[in-house]
């Protein structure tokens, strides 16, 4: 006699008249190799994921629990990174006398009219008696420590490492280049020891110092040094919403704040700004 073979229909009815019958019947549970925490995702070591991106492994990493092992050992070396690299800026900035610090966009080449103007600010800000401080990459940057360089005046670098775009241009006194990892740590540097800020056209990042100085200044953490904006249709778009936005509609800052810049179109203009504001407290360079 041939065996007949159940059907799927034939499986489930078998499986109603076992109902209250004392077996029991085990259906998987479709979660049981699944991590229910970030803990058991970290401990299995296993995911059924594509492998994931580095942006994707830093986000899951800011929500994984640490051991008091890791605090130890990654956190408080990190402590230690942090502080070498303040004691290493404090040690050869302390000694470099007034700088002015110029901002502006990595990516601005060398035939563009705002490189050409970075470079000449540079050169008669070293004639005038100043030091320049850049973000010490390419671009603008590069323009500042040229024009200071081609002038003999004291040209500084404070370069951050990234894994693109960023790298140290050669006009930078070999003496006074400092690579940073952290962020935080540069903009303190051209905050502390500049007297002055000159901003080019640039970026996120050259907006991020820009509002940095401006804030310091607003809030009396640091002297109110003068703030010279280059290039009037690049900025004025922005400082226009500021006054119409954030001081007339929402009253988010004070008119006495918007006097904290200044907007020009050349660099004898810029560079007279500086002068102008340190004749009013007959200062003038010491080197």
């Amino acid at each position: 006699m041939t065996k007949l073979r159940k059907t799927s229909k034939t499986k489930l009815h078998d499986e109603s008249l076992n109902t209250g019958s004392g077996q029991t019947i085990l259906k998987p549970d479709v979660n049981d190799n699944k991590a229910r925490s970030v803990t058991d995702l970290r401990e299995s070591g296993q995911s059924t994921a594509a492998p994931a991106s580095e942006e994707d492994k830093k986000i899951r990493q800011a929500f994984v629990d640490k051991d008091w092992n890791e605090i130890k050992i990654a956190d408080s070396w990190q402590i230690f990174k942090v502080m070498a690299e303040f004691v290493d800026g404090f040690e050869k900035l302390a000694k470099i006398g007034p700088c002015v610090s110029v901002f502006g966009s990595a990516r601005t080449k060398s035939d563009n009219k705002y490189y050409i103007m970075a470079e000449e600010i540079a050169a008669k800000l070293v004639r005038h008696g100043y030091g320049v401080i850049t973000g010490g990459g390419p671009g603008i940057m590069e323009a500042g420590n040229k024009g200071a360089h081609s002038e003999g005046g004291k040209s500084v670098g404070l370069n951050i490492q990234l894994p693109f775009e960023q790298f140290n241009n050669i006009y930078i006194d070999s003496d006074k280049l400092i690579n940073f990892d952290y962020f935080f740590v540069r903009k303190v540097m051209f905050v502390k020891y500049a007297q002055g800020f000159v901003v080019m056209p640039g970026g996120f990042g050259t907006l991020d110092e820009l509002f940095e100085a401006i804030t310091l200044i607003q809030t009396k953490k640091i002297g109110a040094f003068p703030i010279v904006l280059v290039g009037r249709s690049y900025w004025q778009g922005l400082f226009q919403w500021i006054e119409d936005v954030m001081l007339n509609m929402e009253t988010n800052i004070s008119a006495e704040d918007l006097e904290l810049v200044h907007i020009v179109d050349d660099a004898t203009e810029a560079v007279k700004i500086i002068d102008e504001f340190y004749s009013k407290y007959l200062l003038s360079p010491n080197f």
